[in-house]
């Protein structure tokens, strides 16, 4: 599998790929022809930023059907949809901040779908071919803002609430994937993208007739059952298996 990744290294921002506990950096950018330059160096002595800096990530709401029954909710007959900002965004081991003025702020584990070129009006089958790899996200919510407005813009797009990372990883499978969220080392959610309503290659398509979806966009496909509150000094970490795990602090 191929993980590459944004990070800072001795003041300069580069991209790279990961192999064991060394990286490689590529010149050429994540989303055309790229090649690996110079020595690699441990791991260990990089800071790992986003992996990418997308210009819109849109994300879909109740498609789990396990997360519909444990909210007594009807299961969508087509994807709902909403976007996050570009400023919402940050990366691992970066804080999340819970805004003043809100009571209930939680974690939702989520896939992340990259896109690797322009992108419109697409089938299903289509897809792969403009997939570059997927990442863990954490769509932080402040649950009583949802509430409380009806819609979902404000609750969902402060600043740090779009952690993502630690990689993109271009070889996954995602039809049948485990995503888990861990608060302070327990685990709170659990289950696999195959109980998602609609898979990511028809998320990717449907998605695509509605916007342009451009290289580094992120589609987060949505959240298993188990979404609760964080509060200020937890730890809260989103693994997708076969990418990784994204650790982040509430501040």
């Amino acid at each position: 599998m191929s993980k590459l990744i944004r990070f800072e290294y001795q003041s300069m921002t580069c991209h790279g790929i990961i192999r064991g506990d060394k990286v490689w950096r590529i010149s050429g950018g994540l989303f055309d022809e790229w090649y690996e330059q110079g020595d690699p160096f441990p791991l260990s002595d990089v800071r790992l930023l986003s992996p990418c800096l997308p210009s819109k990530i849109v994300a879909v709401g109740l498609n789990y059907r396990d997360h519909a029954m444990e909210l007594s909710m009807e299961i969508p007959k087509e994807p709902i949809i909403f976007i996050k900002p570009g400023t919402s965004i940050c990366g691992p081991e970066d804080p999340i901040r819970y805004p003043p003025f809100s009571d209930q702020v939680d974690y939702e584990a989520e896939l992340g779908v990259v896109i690797q070129r322009h992108t419109k009006d697409i089938d299903p089958s289509e897809a792969p071919e403009y997939i570059l790899g997927y990442t863990c996200i954490n769509d932080v919510t402040a649950r009583d803002l949802q509430k409380r407005d009806g819609q979902w813009t404000r609750a969902k797009s402060f600043d740090s609430f779009c952690p993502i990372g630690p990689c993109i990883e271009t070889e996954l499978d995602p039809s049948d994937c485990r995503v888990e969220c861990f608060l302070n080392g327990e685990v709170r959610q659990s289950s696999s993208t195959k109980n998602q309503v609609f898979p990511p290659f028809f998320l990717v398509s449907f998605i695509s007739r509605i916007m342009t979806l451009l290289p580094g966009d992120i589609i987060a496909t949505g959240t298993p059952p188990g979404v609760g509150a964080m509060n200020i000094g937890d730890e809260v970490e989103v693994s997708v298996e076969g990418v990784g795990r994204l650790k982040n602090y509430v501040i």
